[in-house]
């Protein structure tokens, strides 16, 4: 069993930031994560574009240089791996920690690799690691997915794409691009209104000159190999279908976290207890940063605004 002050769970921006902030303080630290570097980020859809102008998603001063304003995948890969290699952050790849429990004042974190016993834990896990399914009928078919990657797979197939948030508007456009017949199936009467707003007139021309179709105030009844059965407010129908993007968005892994002992709200939105001024837990010396605080609520905390989590929960560690 190996011993280590402060064991970092989750090896994206804000776990990294950590990282640096840890290795600045001189402590005995280490990353892990369960994926590669920055694991979401490397599963997201190769051609997307960040929201965020490159500064914005910065860490530590170290400057972000894009080809555009806005970043996208692959440079924001190649920004915060070369910040993990030219720091040499000591970071675990690929192992995944499936326990994290304390005895007085000793953390004992398990992994698939390796076991451990720390001071400090700081839960950096995100929330792109588990879907939000719609609970229907064959929503485990093999033609369905809650990620997309490649507009080209669907290229001359009929294709359903579950959602109107800027994952699903994304991947509508650039598979119609690509020679998908593409069909939005969307829950509320409109498009996002968080959609991309330079990206928003593109999908609202298309489905209004008829090239991608979109059907509004929908119910998902039943997912079948080759139609999806649906509800609108004119009634049932079936629609030919051959794949489904179920892009319906995603949430943290509230039960990891309630196995470690940390207090979730009450409500729908299940906000984990932290004090804001530490980001301390109700558990003495654990620790959460980064979009991961916000429960539910995956839309009030980005790289952006989170990076700042690093600086004050060492700022905590390094008063104790």
């Amino acid at each position: 069993m190996k011993h280590i002050d402060v064991i970092i769970v989750g090896g994206g921006p804000i776990g990294i930031a950590c990282g640096l902030e840890a290795k600045k303080k001189g402590l005995d630290y280490c990353i892990i994560e369960k994926g590669t570097i920055t694991n979401s980020l490397y599963n997201y859809p190769i051609n997307m574009q960040f929201f965020s102008s490159s500064e914005k998603l910065e860490i530590d001063n170290i400057p972000f240089i894009s080809n555009e304003a806005k970043p996208k995948r692959n440079e924001a890969l190649e920004y915060y791996r070369r910040i993990v290699t030219s720091n040499d952050l000591n970071i675990n790849l690929f192992e995944k920690v499936s326990s994290v429990s304390k005895k007085q004042d000793t953390f004992y974190v398990k992994t698939d690799k390796e076991e451990y016993t720390a001071l400090y834990i700081i839960i950096a896990t995100g929330f792109y690691d588990l879907p939000n399914t719609i609970d229907v009928p064959g929503e485990n078919l093999p033609k369905v997915s809650h990620y997309y990657k490649d507009p080209h797979f669907f290229a001359k197939q009929k294709l359903a794409v579950i959602g109107a948030s800027n994952s699903a508007v994304d991947a509508a456009l650039e598979c119609y691009r690509k020679g998908a017949e593409v069909t939005m199936l969307v829950r509320g009467p409109e498009i996002g209104r968080r959609v991309k707003y330079w990206v928003k007139p593109d999908i609202e021309n298309r489905i209004e000159e008829g090239n991608i179709k979109a059907f509004y105030n929908v119910t998902i009844k039943e997912i079948l190999p080759n139609k999806i059965n649906i509800e609108t407010l004119d009634g049932e129908f079936s629609i030919e279908n051959d794949y489904v993007l179920a892009l319906t968005g995603y949430k943290p892994n509230f039960d990891f976290l309630k196995k470690i002992g940390i207090k979730l709200s009450d409500d729908q939105k299940l906000y984990p207890q932290y004090n804001e001024d530490t980001m301390e837990t109700n558990i003495e010396n654990l620790y959460l940063a980064g979009v991961i605080c916000g429960g539910m609520d995956t839309h009030v905390w980005f790289i952006e605004n989170s990076r700042i989590h690093a600086k004050t929960i060492f700022k905590s560690i390094t008063k104790k």
